[in-house]
């Protein structure tokens, strides 16, 4: 059964921020963040016909967002000589009132490589299946399974190397 651009349009509106998330975590930059929503909703809106009913709509966008971000957004960018945003930036500009603890991760996890970063991203934020992240990511399931495995033991690594948070006791001199 075909779905119609009018059903899609329709119920867009609940994944966009969700979209715009993976954007900013592929990207790092919000105004390509929005870009590639835009985008990712235009191509949806086109390509409705695609859409398999019953299966999931945000699965399906991820896959349209990502791929969007592979073919297009970071080829441009990387054209102009443009880097990656720096994730120091990124946390600066957030909200004030995040717990430390939450930049401290969202640095840690932006040191992951690119790949072991956007897995986690889709199976624990945004809580895919790992047969969903796969099909997002255009690898085979193992692989989503080798670099969620590799990301972990990297941040409890990172975590462990840390030093412990200054003390709070005054230090005799």
């Amino acid at each position: 059964m075909k779905i119609s651009s009018e059903a899609i349009r329709r119920d867009l509106a609940q994944y966009l921020s969700r979209l715009w998330r993976y954007g900013l975590v592929l990207s790092h930059q919000r105004d390509i963040a929005d870009d590639l929503v835009q985008a990712t909703c235009v191509r949806a809106i086109e390509r409705a016909a695609q859409f398999e009913a019953g299966s999931r709509m945000d699965s399906w966008l991820f896959s349209i967002l990502h791929s969007i971000w592979l073919n297009e957004v970071r080829a441009q960018q990387i054209r102009r000589g443009q880097g990656f945003v720096d994730i120091d930036m990124l946390t600066e500009s957030g909200n004030c009132d995040d717990p430390i603890w939450t930049n401290d991760v969202m640095k840690r996890v932006a040191r992951l490589p690119e790949a072991q970063r956007d897995t986690v991203f889709l199976v624990y934020v945004e809580e895919l299946s790992y047969r969903e992240a796969a099909k997002i990511l255009n690898v085979p399931v193992g692989t989503v399974m080798s670099r969620l495995a590799t990301a972990r033991l990297t941040l409890a690594q990172d975590r462990a190397l840390q030093p412990d948070s200054p003390s709070l006791k005054g230090e005799s001199s």
